[in-house]
């Protein structure tokens, strides 16, 4: 297995203020509670090579947090995830950000480019905390190959003003993949593209995860987008559940 999710629970503390009494009636002081709030409830799943599998639901469910505990950019409250054979309680900050940088690829629902660099500046950037010199020594012929791949080619000088949505979107794409992930997370990918764009996408993520042998994992509200995938999950109530 690429990925494994061991029972995984998620629960957020919500601080409030609670009165007190005090020496004084006219004095209230108040102290620090909080009420926790249940995300996600013991979810298991399993992400095998050239996985696709979409994880759907309701706005608030907890999709983005079950992708970025998998992605190592949340902690669950309890379980385990182990990636890559590695179970993630047992690294340290460094190996945590070093698996993060060449296991895993992350596309958001916005681009997040840097403006001031250009789409290949941008592309380029996952190389740059790897320290492997042969790796990133192929790294632009990578680059210049993937962007070939969704469209993007001519437009290696450009900054992303000068993009549109779309393109800056795919850029974003390629970007995720330079340093060759096994694993790629998509949160709400084509949540603001237009149809034509967001139809574009999709394929090249179908694409992606058949010719490159990535698996990949998106959270969507697109029920197109989520049908493109081998298999779909509804995320509710912190339960997540195979669909048919």
């Amino acid at each position: 297995m690429l990925a494994e999710l061991q029972n995984i629970t998620k629960t957020y503390t919500n601080a409030i203020s609670i009165p007190e009494k005090a020496s004084k009636l006219s004095n209230v002081s108040h102290r620090a509670s909080g009420i926790q709030t249940p995300i996600l409830n013991g979810i298991s799943l399993s992400i095998g090579p050239g996985d696709s599998i979409a994880v759907v639901g309701p706005s608030g469910s907890g999709k983005s947090t079950l992708l970025n505990i998998l992605g190592t950019l949340d902690k669950p409250t309890s379980g385990q995830v182990i990636l890559n054979g590695k179970n993630l309680e047992t690294l340290n900050d460094d190996a945590l950000s070093a698996i993060r940088n060449k296991f895993i690829g992350f596309v958001f629902q916005l681009h997040h480019l840097l403006p001031q660099l250009t789409l290949l500046e941008n592309v380029m950037l996952p190389v740059l905390p790897v320290k492997d010199k042969t790796f990133g020594a192929g790294a632009k012929e990578r680059a210049l190959g993937l962007l070939e791949r969704v469209g993007l080619l001519d437009h290696v000088r450009k900054h992303p003003y000068q993009l549109s949505v779309g393109e800056c979107q795919r850029t974003a794409l390629v970007r995720a993949l330079i340093n060759q992930p096994k694993l790629l997370l998509a949160d709400e990918p084509t949540g603001s593209l237009d149809g034509e764009n967001a139809a574009r996408l999709a394929d090249l993520l179908k694409a992606i995860n058949h010719e490159l042998d990535v698996a990949v994992v998106l959270a969507t509200h697109s029920n197109d987008l989520a049908l493109a995938m081998g298999k779909r999950y509804r995320l509710s109530a912190g339960i997540l559940n195979l669909l048919s």
